[in-house]
């Protein structure tokens, strides 16, 4: 008799220092669905849930049951009354199903307004409506973990690479390691040590540098009774008791504990080279240059993917006041309002940015003429998510001279190709791209841009950890090198 195992996903990173909160909606913008629609809404993407879908229609000896899966992007903490929704139906969906095992796809940073330690909250009672049987998690690289995670969970699998463009393999790892524990063939084990230290990410992508040495050594490690071992960077903007770097290690009979601390000392001896200093947006501008690439300016601290707003107007001004010779797209404003007033070949004056926070720039007034606008609907081209469906709401392109600008009504990173596509933009044909985004952005235009550069603004993800009010975390902040 086939076995039946159960899957469901709640994908959130919570940024504590922003004042606009995710709500229900945003879940049901991005990602909410249930049973068969679960699955073909994911069949054909690089993601968890897409690996899923291919792994029972691979094997027909288990059936899927598909429960309520959910994601929303970076934001804010989750208001309090929508996160219960949401693990009040996953869990009885785990009740319901009786199942012979699960599959969680979590993030690992997810808070609520007031529950801090959200994913352990979800995983203990998922636990108790489970009972004894298999528990697989997958989390994001970025995972804040709680080490009591390793006390809930059988399986704990996390991402490698940053940008995450394995997510389709951490996916299938997981559903693997579950298959051939309900196989009987291995009897898994977790332990989780946390490294002591909230890390940057900035300097956090596992082509080269620190986290590539550290996921070196972990993939070295991981062979025969050591089934996985994760680094976990940890969420930096993400004030809760788990905030930090961790690292788990999943053994078939085998906590593994001296070896998750021994990869924890890893990180931790790496500290100080996960800090980077970052320019001011005019002096990386007074360095740029034409040539046969165009250069790519990324404004992090406004990064939605870290939990930005797409509201700051530091990079902005500066391209106003220094880089008038380019032929300049930025991308973005997150407005609504706008968007909707916005109609082709319009002509208007805009206040763009300022609209929530005076200290991350006053708004800056602008005249413009309304190029283009549309639905926001596309689908990933790029690696990272490839074939999941985006969609931005109603979005504007805003002409000023050599500047476009775009505005939209989701707040969601310029990471993709078709983002620009979507607007009918040809990059080739740009001299300079002002994006909020941050590492993610290297994955689908490491190679379209020359140079790509960081630059230092206010937002509620800045360089400077130590610039921010935790309260909830004891553990040392890394600083930005000087």
């Amino acid at each position: 008799m086939p076995s039946r195992i159960a899957v469901a996903r709640l994908w959130h990173e919570g940024n504590s220092f922003t004042p606009v909160p995710t709500r229900l909606a945003d879940f049901r913008r991005r990602e909410w669905h249930i049973g068969a629609a679960a699955a073909a809404f994911y069949s054909g993407t690089r993601t968890e849930l897409g690996a899923a879908v291919d792994y029972f229609e691979r094997d027909t000896s288990l059936t899927p049951v598909y429960l309520r899966c959910a994601a929303a992007g970076p934001g804010g903490a989750v208001e309090e009354s929508d996160l219960r929704l949401i693990i009040d139906e996953i869990v009885e969906g785990v009740r319901k199903a009786n199942a012979d095992a699960l599959y969680l796809s979590l993030h690992g940073a997810l808070i609520g307004s007031h529950t801090l330690l959200a994913d352990v909250s979800l995983l203990k009672e998922v636990r108790q409506a489970l009972g004894m049987k298999p528990l697989a998690v997958s989390f994001d690289l970025h995972a804040n973990l709680d080490p009591v995670v390793a006390l809930i969970a059988d399986i704990v699998v996390g991402y490698k690479t940053h940008p995450h463009v394995d997510m389709y393999e951490t996916g299938w790892k997981a559903l693997e390691l579950l298959h051939r524990t309900l196989r009987g063939e291995i009897k898994p084990l977790v332990a989780i040590a946390k490294a002591g230290a909230i890390l940057p990410s900035f300097n956090m992508r596992t082509a080269e540098g620190p986290m590539a040495e550290i996921e070196a050594l972990a993939a070295d490690v991981a062979s025969g009774k050591i089934l996985d071992v994760t680094p976990f960077g940890g969420f930096a903007y993400g004030d809760s008791p788990a905030a930090g770097a961790a690292v788990s290690v999943t053994a078939d009979g085998d906590r593994a504990e001296s070896l998750a601390m021994e990869m924890a000392r890893e990180m931790y001896a790496r500290r100080e080279r996960f800090a980077v200093s970052l320019r001011s947006p005019e002096k990386a501008l007074s360095s740029l240059r034409y040539g046969q690439k165009p250069a790519a300016l990324l404004e992090p601290s406004d990064n939605p993917l870290s939990g930005g707003v797409g509201d700051g107007t530091g990079l902005l001004r500066a391209v106003l006041e220094h880089g008038a010779g380019f032929r300049t797209v930025f991308a973005f404003f997150w407005d609504p309002e706008l968007a909707a007033r916005c109609e082709p070949r319009k002509r208007m004056r805009v206040e763009l940015g300022g609209r929530l926070s005076p200290a991350w720039g006053p708004a800056v007034p602008l005249e413009v003429e309304v190029e283009r606008v549309t639905d926001g609907w596309f689908r990933n081209a790029g690696p990272m998510e490839h074939g999941l469906d985006v969609n931005l709401g109603r979005t504007a392109v805003l002409l000023a001279g050599n500047l476009r600008v775009i505005v939209t009504t989701a707040c969601l990173a310029p990471n993709d190709p078709q983002y620009f596509r979507l607007h009918g933009i040809d990059l080739a044909r740009t001299d300079l791209v002002c994006a909020k985004a941050k590492n993610h952005f290297r994955a689908a235009f490491g190679a379209v841009f020359d140079p790509i550069v960081e630059v230092d603004t206010p937002g509620p993800a800045p360089a400077d950890l130590a610039s921010l009010p935790f309260r909830h975390s004891s553990l040392p902040i890394t600083r930005s090198s000087e």
